[in-house]
């Protein structure tokens, strides 16, 4: 090869290097979009629009939420796993998104871990037990002790099958060692609705759907599967306090971008996301919602993920669990 082509091939390596770090640098230069693939109006959605807002606050751009729902997440979580990895496409991932659709879904369009770029974590929402408010059961103890008597006659409703709220009490019977009845609904609140009238007997709910209900009188707690006590429920004990300290059980959300986003970019997203993460008035926003702030590095959310995802396929295989 002749020294004028090593020279000509030098320049160009060296050109592309220096407009691929100016891209870099001048991101973000237009709006990003952030996918969010659950319904407008709903939990996950009121978080995804926060978290647009402030890193919208953080990046001087526009970030605009983009719902694609449907197909346990995986629509919209596939769309941006497919998107081109340049910072501009985001997903607010979640338990189901990355932890618990992947393995319940014979082909969901990603794989959680390899076509991703963790960017952090943003909250956790603890599993919760409740009952109805005229239940019998007045602490976890007695609800454990009459399971153990009779198995499979008490009954525990979800959101459906593979559902967190499905997962959570499946983690439950087997960290106490007894035999209970799922009852799947077809989302809603229908399952919340029978809680409350006393067809079924408990719920393993985030603090995200069931808080309210709590705040109301609706329903009562036992038990919450956090490190400790929620602030608004002092008298609810934690499930370690009650025996149980390996049934640690949460609903989580974070941000991921597609696999290959320059480092650089996923730098800036996560300075930008903890920051966000660390101002009183989201940390303020996202404990009325019970949700626990999480800020941390991309590296520890990679770590979570790949934890999360071994966890719950783990227990997809081990029960055969299967979707609607």
């Amino acid at each position: 090869m002749s020294k004028f082509v090593l020279a000509v091939s030098a320049a160009l390596i060296a050109a592309s290097v220096s407009v691929s770090s100016f891209a870099q640098s001048d991101y973000p230069s237009r709006p990003i979009t952030l996918v969010v693939p659950y319904p407008a109006g709903g939990a996950n959605d009121v978080l995804g629009r926060l978290v647009g807002q402030k890193l919208t606050e953080q990046l001087k751009q526009s970030v605009v939420v983009d719902n694609k729902p449907g197909a346990g997440t995986t629509i919209g979580t596939a769309f941006v796993a497919k998107a081109a990895p340049d910072g501009y496409t985001l997903v607010l991932g979640s338990l189901a998104s990355h932890a618990i659709s992947p393995h319940l879904y014979a082909k969901p369009g990603y794989d959680e871990v390899k076509d991703f770029a963790p960017i952090g974590l943003i909250g956790l929402a603890p599993m919760v037990l409740i009952v109805g408010n005229d239940s019998k059961y007045k602490d976890l103890k007695s609800m454990v002790e009459a399971a153990k008597k009779q198995p499979n006659i008490l009954t525990y409703g979800s959101s459906g099958n593979g559902s967190p709220l499905h997962f959570g009490g499946e983690l439950f019977k087997r960290a106490a060692n007894v035999q209970m009845t799922h009852v799947p609904y077809k989302g809603g609140t229908a399952h919340l609705l029978d809680l409350m009238a006393g067809r079924i007997d408990m719920i393993f709910d985030t603090t995200t759907s069931a808080v309210p209900q709590l705040k109301g009188g609706k329903v009562r707690a036992l038990a919450v599967a956090s490190p400790t006590r929620l602030a608004d429920f002092p008298n609810v004990p934690t499930f370690a306090e009650l025996g149980f300290a390996n049934y640690e059980v949460n609903a989580w959300y974070a941000l991921y971008a597609p696999a290959k986003t320059p480092p650089a970019v996923v730098a800036k997203l996560s300075i930008a996301l903890n920051a966000a993460l660390k101002s009183q008035d989201v940390v303020d926003k996202l404990n009325a919602a019970a949700v626990r702030p999480a800020p941390g590095t991309p590296q520890e959310l990679a770590n979570f993920t790949q934890s999360e995802s071994s966890k719950y396929g783990k227990l997809v295989k081990d029960e055969n669990i299967k979707i609607d």
